[in-house]
Order: structure tokens, then C-alpha cells, then sequence
């Protein structure tokens, strides 16, 4: 939301504020450092804020650009009625990432990011030279077993009400799929919640859920499979894979599958980080991530 445009939330989120207008939506993105781009793509219902403690030491040697996705973090609600789809955001990460200019990018990707920044990858695989998956999906039909009930419910009649006029899926989410909830600080939850304070600016937190596309007939299907087809693009570029093992919504069986996508990749088991493990481990993260950026091609 543009209203917490110059908020920097107690001094945990620093970073200078910049904005690109793309198909028709102003989006926010942090851009920190110089040297080859590490971007770094959030899913729901999160938004940059969940990198705050990547950016300082990553972008000591690199560039670091952390976009918000429409209608999430510091980015614009676009004007409804809008569909919020997996091709949309695909489109808008697409058009600023080349509004950027970037080459040589390693692709952060996290929960929904994974989907989006692959879906950007596939078009444009000249511009990428490394991924870092990290509890992410990329597979039609759903591959994590049943939905999670916070999902189920989302998706349900009853849905609209509860994310729309009670506000009641960021804070749950995070708590419940986090590992060490009580790091989740009134602050930092404070934070999270800071770019939904009304009805109509949680509208991507409803339409994200309810865009998992668990059979055919869902309209984001056609474009999941076609991402997942084009994996084996990426089979002769660097991969990391960073799972926190206690995910409850894409638990370890998703993990092997990425390891038979890409059997050449480095994994980071995190034993006891869940889901959002970026609030559970960011520091083995970072490290993680810097020794696979340091290592020979």
C-alpha cells in the first residue's frame, strides 16, 4: 500500500522505497547493493518484509531487488474487478525485471515466487543464471497432498467473509506454519499485516488460495503445467534447494520431487524451520545462499 510507502516498521525494513508502474500497476521493489542480481520473489500472504533479514548481507556483494507482488507489501491494489492470476503476476514480475534490464540473475524463490519467478525463468531463460528454491512448488495438479485447512477454508463459500471482512488468514498463516511462532513478535506480525487495513486491500491475500490449481478445470492449471514442463530448461544451471523440513503445507515428498527434477542440485535441509523458514533460519539461509553464489560454475 502506498500509504506505508516511507514506513520502515521500527527500523526492520530500511530500504529506500522504488516503484516502477507495470501493466497498469505501480509495484514497489527494494534494490540494494551493486554486482550480479539476486532477486528475490515472496509468495502469500507475505510480502518483502519476509527478506528484511537477507538484504543487508546479501547485498554487500550483490544487487539485491525484492519486488512486492500487486496488491501485496508496499505495491499498488490495482482498480477492481481484478483476477489477480498466476499469468498476471507473472506478467508484471516480467516487465519490471526487464524494465531493469537484468542479466545473470539468481531467482530467490519462495511458496508462490516459485511458480511466478519460474514462470519469468521459462521466458526468459538467457537472463538466468542460478535458482534457489525454497519451499516452492512448480507441479499441476497441487503435489502437497490435501490442502491445509486454513486453504480449505479460503477457498469455501465461507472464505470471502473470513479473509475479506475479518482479516483472519495472515496472522494464522504465519503463526501456524512458522516453527518458532514466538519470533513472530507483535512488531513484526504489525508488519506483516500493515498492507491489508481494509477490505479491499486483502483482495490477493483471497485469490492467491483460491489460484492453486488442484485439477484441471482450475484456471490457473493450463499455465502451472506448461511452467512445469518447462523445468528441464534449467537442468544445466546451478540449483539450490533450502527446505524447511516441518512444512505441513509442502512437506519433504515435495523436496524429492524437486531432487528428480534436478538431480545436480545442492540441498540445505533445515530440520527445524517449517514453511515460512525464513523466520525460522535466516541466517543458515543467507549462508546457504552465499556459499552457493561463491561456488565455481
Amino acid at each position: 500500500m502506498l500509504e506505508i510507502r516511507d514506513e520502515t516498521f521500527e527500523g526492520t525494513f530500511p530500504f529506500a522505497p522504488r516503484y516502477g508502474r507495470v501493466n497498469g500497476v505501480l509495484l514497489h521493489f527494494v534494490d540494494e547493493g551493486q554486482g550480479e542480481p539476486v532477486v528475490l520473489l515472496h509468495g502469500d500472504p507475505t510480502w518483502g518484509y519476509l527478506y528484511r533479514r537477507f538484504i543487508p548481507p546479501l547485498s554487500r556483494r550483490y544487487r539485491c531487488v525484492v519486488p512486492d507482488h500487486m496488491g501485496m507489501g508496499k505495491s499498488e491494489v490495482p482498480p477492481e474487478p481484478y483476477p489477480y492470476r498466476l499469468r498476471h503476476h507473472i506478467a508484471n514480475v516480467e516487465a519490471l525485471l526487464l524494465s531493469l534490464d537484468l542479466h545473470a540473475v539468481t531467482l530467490v524463490l519462495h511458496d508462490w515466487g516459485g511458480p511466478v519467478g519460474l514462470g519469468f525463468a521459462m521466458r526468459h531463460p538467457e537472463r538466468v543464471k542460478r535458482l534457489v528454491l525454497m519451499n516452492t512448488w512448480a507441479f499441476a495438479p497441487w503435489p502437497g497432498g490435501p490442502l491445509p485447512r486454513l486453504l480449505e477454508l479460503i477457498r469455501s463459500p465461507r472464505g470471502e467473509r473470513f479473509v475479506l471482512e475479518r482479516n483472519g488468514y495472515v496472522e494464522p498463516a504465519l503463526k501456524g506454519t512458522t516453527h518458532r511462532p514466538e519470533r513472530l513478535s507483535e512488531s513484526v506480525m504489525a508488519a506483516y499485516l500493515a498492507p491489508f487495513p481494509i477490505l479491499d486491500s486483502r483482495r490477493a491475500l483471497l485469490c492467491w488460495s483460491r489460484d492453486i490449481p488442484v485439477d484441471e478445470a482450475d484456471p490457473s492449471y493450463p499455465d502451472m503445467r506448461r511452467i512445469e514442463q518447462a523445468l528441464p530448461i534449467f537442468t544445466s544451471i546451478p540449483v539450490l534447494l533450502v527446505w524447511g523440513m516441518r512444512d505441513p503445507v509442502l512437506p519433504e515428498p515435495v523436496l524429492r520431487r524437486w531432487q528428480r527434477v534436478y538431480p545436480h542440485a545442492v540441498t540445505c535441509e533445515i530440520a527445524d524451520a517449517s514453511h515460512f523458514l525464513q523466520e525460522d533460519a535466516p541466517e543458515a539461509i543467507v549462508h546457504a545462499i552465499l556459499e552457493f553464489l561463491a561456488a565455481p560454475l
